[in-house]
């Protein structure tokens, strides 16, 4: 798949700002007024931003309010009710917290059950893709969850709960992209499933010289070594690295480069996450090797 830029940072920063806000609503960390205003103020910053930036990748942004309509049959729909819902419940539960010390527990509990709710149908919009085999597992949901919680932990300050999920995360990032590797060839779809043809079909030539819409959006290779290089870096930056540094001696410095540092990793492998989605509409342009 095109890794397009809007995706990529629509997928990092709302899985970090949903996860700060989880964090928020159940009381951690325990700070009210201006403090509290900081850390809702870099929450809503991070997931109403990454909300934003995913509308640039549809071919009509005017028309994302019509994505509401569609909840009984569309993961996206049903992402952007739960965004909405989400960031209210939020709003009323940070303004207790803010301008009247007031910490309503049960708004707070809804609050961030409903941001996790936010991530998961984001990963259900990949998940649920048959076209996409290496999507299509019960482990990409679980990533996603699991990033955004641990990313929320780090950003709330909150270091035991952070150096124990993000370990979890970079287990279950490394399971995620070992199953990937094999996923188009275990699934059985091949050029010949595709045109219903007995034994063994081979394209004669590609269907047509130019390139189209399926070329460019669905059909995008990335080398075996750079992908191993940019896995390598993302497990270095994402996890090993704020794991590190969180063991030092505590600081602002130290506390601000974990969060940058994890921040580059995430990016780098939701990068490789559509980089490295194999279409089965490559297997039609002679692309992938099934």
């Amino acid at each position: 798949m095109h890794p397009a830029p809007s995706v990529i940072i629509f997928s990092t920063l709302s899985g970090l700002g949903f996860g700060l806000l989880f964090w928020l609503g159940l009381g951690l960390p325990s700070v009210t007024g201006g403090t509290a205003f900081a850390f809702f103020t870099i929450a809503y910053l991070l997931a109403v931003g990454g909300l934003i930036a995913s509308t640039f990748h549809l071919g009509h942004p005017e028309r994302a309010l019509k994505a509401f309509t569609q909840w009984r049959s569309s993961w996206l729909s049903r992402e952007a009710w739960a965004s909405v819902v989400a960031l209210l419940v939020m709003a009323l539960f940070g303004a207790g917290v803010v301008f009247a010390g007031a910490r309503w527990g049960l708004v707070g509990v809804a609050g961030a059950v409903l941001s996790m709710a936010v991530v998961f149908t984001t990963s259900m919009i990949y998940a649920q893709m048959r076209t996409v085999p290496r999507w299509k597992t019960p482990l990409t949901p679980a990533l996603f969850l699991a990033v955004s919680l641990a990313g929320g932990a780090l950003l709330a300050g909150q270091i035991v709960l952070a150096m124990t999920l993000l370990p979890v995360a970079g287990v279950i990032q490394v399971a995620w992209w070992v199953r990937g590797d094999t996923a188009l060839a275990q699934s059985g779809t091949t050029l010949g499933t595709a045109t219903q043809l007995p034994g063994t079909v081979r394209a004669f030539e590609p269907p047509h010289t130019g390139t189209n819409y399926l070329l460019r959006e669905f059909v995008y290779v990335v080398g075996r070594k750079h992908a191993l290089k940019l896995r390598i870096i993302s497990l270095g930056l994402g996890y090993i690295l704020p794991i590190l540094v969180l063991l030092l001696p505590f600081s602002h410095v130290a506390a601000a480069l974990a969060v940058l540092s994890h921040i580059a990793g995430v990016a780098t492998s939701r990068w490789l996450f559509f980089a490295e989605a194999e279409h089965v509409v490559g297997l039609y342009y002679g692309k992938r090797a099934a």
